[in-house]
């Protein structure tokens, strides 16, 4: 698997410049459309589909905020697929009581009390992404430490936690 960042010639970063990604998946996309390649041989044919594939997935991260801070842990080997993140019993405690809170406002079929439980994960994403800013928005290769890296870590999961919330009001 090629490393996205540099398939795009990106410095890794939480925030990628968007319009250096547009631009640069455009450019791709030209060179490596498997339209082109129909030509040449079965090899350079695979090849190119496969190219074209990961500019794809690439630009799909890259236009999702937590996909791309989830491919840059990936990338730091600090992130695993289907890793089961172990979150403070205290914030484990606040969710259930959301989670209690949502369940009987949606049992009372109360909107104001929906519209105010969803007010509450909206400033509690914005909460636990104070501490995670300044790391995220000025993240640079071979300065930022492990040590910052693991608090967006911890970041990324509890806002994953507060979206499932939220998905659930739907």
């Amino acid at each position: 698997m090629m490393n996205y960042f540099e398939l795009y010639n990106l410095p890794v970063s939480f925030i990628p410049d968007m319009q250096q990604v547009k631009q640069k998946f455009y450019e791709l996309s030209r060179k490596y459309h498997p339209d082109f390649y129909t030509n040449e041989n079965e090899f350079e044919q695979a090849d190119s589909l496969e190219i074209s594939s990961e500019i794809n997935k690439a630009y799909k991260v890259f236009q999702n905020k937590d996909e791309t801070i989830k491919y840059v842990l990936q990338l730091k080997e600090l992130l695993e697929d289907e890793e089961k993140y172990q979150l403070s019993s205290d914030f484990l405690m606040e969710m259930m009581e959301l989670n209690e809170l949502l369940t009987e406002s949606k049992m009372g079929e109360d909107p104001a009390a929906i519209a105010a439980i969803k007010k509450i994960i909206e400033n509690q994403q914005k909460d636990i992404y104070a501490p995670v800013k300044d790391i995220v928005e000025g993240y640079e290769e071979g300065k930022t430490t492990n040590k910052e890296l693991l608090k967006v870590k911890e970041y990324y999961f509890k806002k994953k936690y507060l979206n499932r919330i939220l998905a659930a009001m739907i």
